[in-house]
């Protein structure tokens, strides 16, 4: 699909950068939901039908080529297909409400001094949209929607990652498709809405700027709803191996869902994912403990998978038993699997744990004890693990690239 360059502009005051927009999503989608002021669907499953409805019609009685016209009856099959195969997991979703967007002043998004959107979901706040109550997924979807059609594709797959972490929300992945279509039907809807652009002559802009508008969108839907057979990446690594670095790159390379045991580890026991200074109550790394986080990373890959999108599992994965229950959420599913094993030599390890140490305002000693330890409860991957192994050595200086290869050529990550 082609993409829409964003063309440079001055950046208004006020505007957001991904992170900030994507952390008061977050608070926003957490906080409890004020009552809507009007009648209207009380479900998640019938607020989003009722926009399906809303938005098909529209766009059929616009749309004038067939071709169009045929692929607007494509994906409401499939829409109707999807809403009725998901219909327990809409269940599953809190009531409806209204668009971060109707209840904040417009904000633009910026990355880096640069204008990404002029609004920051890629929502005009007088959008009927805006107000209309739907499930919190809309906004996110808004968002990936908004970074796609621009061609943000990094920028997206860096905020969705940094959502279900912050949020723990991955049941929204099983809905994420049918949000993501809706967004773009939306945004062919709008498209056609648009008052035409007066040229120099004083005519109005030719229509195939709009047609092309609308089309890229249909485009995008098309390539969303699309199937899919994603693969489980488990990174394997001590600490200072790199892993979590690695792995972070492989999100805004191949758009792959992060898995972390740190913050899985942390929202088990109701501690702040990202409190990595926080002194629990328990202790969080017992035994107990770490079963229970692997077990809760692998349904959750369980749940990723199912739902279409590559997972990459960010833990140490030391025990053939733990690489083994992570396995087995792909291969009792059909879907592939590589395993990465993430590799220093010694002084490296240390140095880098040493250093991050500093950064954090601690002494390194106890963290190099924890190295220590892992690397003495390592235990070697077995036959059958190696034919889905690749070794990467952290420190070479094309790692990254040679990462992104070595998981193409693996599982064929489009």
């Amino acid at each position: 699909m082609d993409a829409t360059p964003v063309k440079p502009t001055n950046i208004p005051p006020g505007g957001l950068c991904p992170d900030e927009l994507v952390d008061s999503l977050v608070a926003a989608h957490r906080a409890p939901a004020d009552e809507v002021p009007y009648g209207g669907p009380s479900t998640s499953l019938a607020a989003t039908r009722a926009l399906i409805d809303d938005e098909l019609s529209f766009l059929m009685a616009r749309l004038e080529g067939e071709e169009d016209r045929s692929r607007l009856a494509c994906l409401g099959q499939w829409l109707e297909q999807e809403l009725v195969r998901l219909g327990p997991y809409f269940a599953e979703r809190g009531e409806p409400r209204p668009s971060w967007v109707s209840t904040r002043p417009a904000a633009a998004l910026c990355d880096e001094q640069r204008l990404v959107m002029v609004n920051a979901l890629d929502l005009e706040p007088d959008d009927p949209i805006a107000g209309r109550a739907l499930d919190t997924g809309f906004d996110v979807a808004a968002l990936l929607v908004g970074l796609a059609i621009r061609g943000e594709t990094r920028l997206a797959n860096r905020a969705l990652d940094r959502y279900l972490r912050l949020s723990g929300d991955y049941s929204l992945m099983r809905l994420l498709s049918v949000f993501r279509v809706c967004r773009s039907l939306s945004g062919a809807r709008r498209a056609l809405q648009r008052p035409p652009e007066i040229g120099d002559g004083g005519q109005p802009a030719c229509l195939a700027d709009v047609k092309g508008e609308y089309r890229r969108y249909l485009a995008l839907a098309d390539q969303i709803s699309e199937f899919r057979f994603p693969p489980l990446i488990i990174g394997v690594g001590v600490s200072g191996s790199g892993k979590s670095r690695f792995t972070a790159g492989m999100v805004e390379r191949l758009g792959a869902i992060r898995l972390c045991s740190d913050a899985e580890r942390r929202r088990l026991y109701g501690m702040d994912p990202q409190a990595v200074d926080a002194d629990p109550a328990v202790d969080i790394f017992s035994p107990d403990a770490t079963v229970r986080t692997y077990r809760r990373l692998a349904s959750l890959a369980g749940t990723l998978l199912e739902a279409g999108f590559a997972t990459c599992v960010d833990a140490t994965c030391l025990t053939r038993g733990q690489r083994k229950l992570l396995c087995q959420q792909a291969e009792a599913r059909g879907l592939p699997v590589l395993i990465v094993s993430f590799e220093a030599d010694d002084d490296t390890l240390k140095a880098r744990i040493t250093k991050r140490a500093h950064r954090q305002g601690v002494m390194p000693q106890a963290s190099l004890e924890v190295l220590r330890h892992q690397q003495a409860t390592f235990e070697d991957f077995d036959d059958e693990e190696r034919h889905h192994l690749v070794h990467l050595d952290t420190t070479a200086d094309n790692a990254t690239e040679a990462l992104a290869v070595m998981i193409q050529e693996h599982v064929r990550l489009k």
